[in-house]
C-alpha cells in the first residue's frame, strides 16, 4: 500500500503542478501574444499549454485511481483486523459497548480510515510539494511575490487550521460520539417500545433523543461555521497574494528587472496555487473528526480478551467427552456476578435442561461452557482438563453453541447452510435438513436449496429459522450441543414439538437445553434449576431439591437417546452469541 500511496502522491503533485503550469503558461502566452511576435516564438508556450491541459486530467485520474485503491485496501485490512479481534473477544469482551454504538463504530468510524488517507494525508502531501515548487517559481521572478505566496500558503495550510483546531475539537471531535449516542438511543427506543409504553417512559426517551439530536445539530453548525470562516480566510490570503504580486511585479517591471509579459505569471499563478492549497483547512477540519473516529476504533481494539489463551495450550483430550461445571461463578463486568456457585455435568448422550427466570445466569453458564467467558471462581472441565488450559478454538470444535438469535444471512438456504461447512455438497445439505425436519418443506419450494431466506431470515417462520440454524449446526461434527432458548416466542404446543425435533436430531451427543419453560422436564433426563440469580439445583426429576451448589442427577425415563449435533460456525457464534450483560 505504501507504493500505491506514493504513486498517488506523485500523480497528485503532478496534477497540481500541471494546473499551476497551465495557469502560468497561459498567462505568459496571452501577454506575449499581445506584443504580436512571430508565431514561431509562441510555439513552445502553445505546446506547453496543451501538454499541461491534457496532463492535468490524466494525472488527476491516476491520483484518484491509485489513491483510492491504496485507501480501500487499508480500509479492508482495518475491517479484517477489527472483526478478527471481535471474534476473539465477543461477546464477553464487549460488555462495555452498546450494540448500536458498536455497529456505528464498525460502519462510520471505520470509513474514517478512508477519509484520513484520501481527504487529509493526500491533500496535505500534494499541497506541500506543489506549494514548494510554486514558491520557487514565483520567487525566481519576484522575491517579494514569492515570499508573500509562501506566507499565504503557510497561513492557509497551517495558520488557519491551528486557529480552528479548538473549534474542531469542540465540534468535529464530538460528531462521531454524538452520532453513536443518537444511534444507540434510537435502537433502544425501537427495541424497547412496548415496555416503554407500558411504563409511560416514551416521552422521556423521546426528550433524551431530541436533546442528543439538538446537540448534534449544534456541533454540525459549529463545524459548518468553522469551515465557512476558513474559506473566507483562504479567499483573503489569495487576494493579498495577488495584490502584493501585482505591486511587486509592477515595481520590478518599472525598474527593468522583470519582463513585462512575465508580470501576468507573477499575478495569476497564485490563483492556481490556492486552488490546491485551499483544500487544506477542510482537510485539517476533517482530521479532527477522523482522529475521534480512530480513537473510538482503538477502544474496540483495546477490549481485552475475556478468556485466557495459553501458550502453548494443553493437548485436547480424546473423546467421548464429558463437560462439567464445578461450583462455577462468572461475571460479564468486574464486580457484577451473573452466575454463582453452579455445578452441572454433561456426559455423552445426556439430555439436560437448564431452567430459571431471566437474569438467573443460564446464558452465562453457556458462555463459560463454550469458552466465551472464563470462570471467576470454580472451574469448567472437559474430560477432567480445565478449559482455561485449552485453546478456545479447539474447545469450540467439540462444544457447539446455538444461540437464541443465531443469524441467518440475506442469501439462499444452501449458502446459509454452508457457513457450517463451506465444502459441503448438496446431498450433505439435504441430510442436515432432514435431521432438522426441514427436508420435505425445502423440496416443495420452487427453487429448493437456492431459495432466498430474506434479511435476517424474515422470509421464514420462527420455527423454520431455528430449524435451519440447527441444520447448519449439524454440518459440523460437534459432540456437545448447547441450545439457548430455541423455543422463544413460540406457544407451548409448538415449543414442545420443536424441542422434540431438536433433541431427536442430536442423537448420541450430549445436549444442554437452556429454557425458561418449566414444562420441558418431560423431554429431558435431568433438570438444573436456577430458581434465583446465582443459585443452581441439579436434581433428578421428581426428587427433592438440593442445597445450592450441589450437582446431583439421576436419569429419568423421559429422555430417549437421539442422534447428530453441531452448532453455528465459531466466529458466527462469537459475533451473534450471548447478549452482553444478560443472564
Amino acid at each position: 500500500m505504501r507504493a500505491r500511496f506514493l504513486a498517488a502522491v506523485l500523480a497528485g503533485a503532478g496534477a497540481a503542478g500541471a494546473a499551476i503550469g497551465l495557469m502560468a503558461t497561459s498567462a505568459f502566452l496571452i501577454s506575449r501574444a499581445a506584443l504580436h511576435p512571430p508565431v514561431l516564438h509562441l510555439m513552445v508556450a502553445i505546446v506547453a499549454v496543451r501538454a499541461f491541459g491534457i496532463g492535468r486530467g490524466v494525472l488527476r485520474y491516476a491520483e484518484r485511481l491509485t489513491g483510492h485503491d491504496a485507501a480501500l485496501r487499508a480500509l479492508g485490512r482495518t475491517r479484517v483486523r477489527i472483526f478478527t479481534h471481535l471474534a476473539k473477544v465477543a461477546p464477553a469482551g464487549l460488555a462495555g459497548f452498546r450494540r448500536a454504538d458498536l455497529a456505528k463504530r464498525l460502519a462510520d468510524d471505520v470509513d474514517a480510515v478512508l477519509d484520513l488517507l484520501t481527504r487529509v494525508v493526500l491533500p496535505y502531501t500534494v499541497a506541500l510539494v506543489a506549494g514548494a515548487g510554486s514558491v520557487l517559481l514565483i520567487g525566481s521572478l519576484s522575491v517579494p511575490a514569492g515570499l508573500t505566496l509562501a506566507l499565504g500558503i503557510l497561513l492557509v495550510g497551517a495558520g488557519i487550521p491551528a486557529l480552528q483546531s479548538r473549534a474542531a475539537r469542540q465540534a468535529d471531535g464530538r460528531l462521531a460520539p454524538l452520532r453513536g449516542s443518537l444511534a444507540t438511543g434510537t435502537a433502544d427506543l425501537a427495541h424497547g417500545l412496548p415496555d416503554l409504553i407500558a411504563y409511560g417512559a416514551v416521552d422521556a426517551r423521546l426528550a433524551a433523543l431530541a436533546a442528543t439530536g439538538a446537540e448534534l445539530r449544534r456541533a454540525e453548525r459549529r463545524s459548518s461555521v468553522t469551515a465557512g470562516l476558513a474559506a473566507a480566510a483562504t479567499a483573503v490570503a489569495t487576494g493579498l497574494s495577488l495584490l502584493v504580486g501585482l505591486a511587486a511585479g509592477a515595481v520590478a517591471v518599472g525598474g527593468g528587472v522583470l519582463r513585462g509579459e512575465l508580470l501576468a505569471v507573477v499575478v495569476l499563478t497564485p490563483l492556481a496555487v490556492f486552488e490546491t492549497v485551499g483544500a487544506l483547512p477542510a482537510a485539517a477540519q476533517r482530521y479532527a473528526a477522523c482522529r475521534a473516529s480512530v480513537r473510538r476504533l482503538r477502544e474496540v481494539l483495546a477490549a481485552p480478551s475475556p478468556v485466557t489463551v495459553p501458550d502453548p495450550p494443553a493437548r485436547m483430550p480424546a473423546g467421548p467427552y464429558t463437560l462439567r461445571l464445578e461450583r462455577v461463578s462468572a461475571e460479564w463486568l468486574p464486580g457484577r456476578t451473573a452466575l454463582r456457585d453452579v455445578s452441572l455435568t454433561l456426559a455423552p448422550g445426556d439430555r439436560v435442561a437448564l431452567t430459571g427466570p431471566s437474569g438467573s445466569g443460564k446464558s452465562t453458564a453457556a458462555a463459560v461452557l463454550v469458552r466465551f467467558l472464563d470462570p471467576a471462581a470454580g472451574r469448567a472441565t472437559l474430560n477432567g482438563v480445565d478449559l482455561r488450559t485449552l485453546d478456545p478454538a479447539e474447545v469450540r470444535d467439540v462444544v457447539g453453541y446455538l444461540p437464541e438469535d443465531a443469524y441467518l444471512f440475506d442469501t439462499t438456504i444452501a449458502a446459509n447452510l454452508r457457513i457450517g461447512r463451506p465444502a459441503a455438497g448438496n446431498d450433505e445439505l439435504r441430510a442436515a435438513l432432514a435431521s432438522a425436519r426441514l427436508a420435505d418443506w425445502v423440496e416443495t419450494l420452487p427453487d429448493g436449496l437456492e431459495t432466498a431466506v430474506g434479511e435476517h431470515g424474515m422470509a421464514l417462520s420462527g420455527g423454520q429459522r431455528r430449524r435451519l440454524a440447527l441444520a447448519r449446526a449439524l454440518l459440523r461434527d460437534f459432540r456437545i450441543l448447547i441450545l439457548d432458548e430455541p423455543t422463544e416466542h413460540l406457544d407451548d404446543e409448538t415449543a414442545a414439538a420443536l424441542t422434540e425435533d431438536l433433541l431427536a436430531a442430536a442423537g448420541d451427543r450430549a445436549v444442554l437445553l437452556i429454557t425458561h419453560r418449566p414444562g420441558i422436564a418431560a423431554l429431558v433426563d435431568r433438570v438444573v434449576s436456577l430458581d434465583a440469580p446465582g443459585v443452581s439445583r441439579d436434581a433428578p426429576l421428581g426428587a427433592p431439591r438440593e442445597a445450592p451448589g450441589v450437582s446431583r442427577g439421576a436419569p429419568s425415563d423421559a429422555g430417549p437417546q437421539r442422534r447428530a449435533a453441531a452448532t453455528a460456525a465459531r466466529t458466527l457464534s462469537a459475533l451473534t452469541g450471548t447478549p452482553t450483560g444478560s443472564g
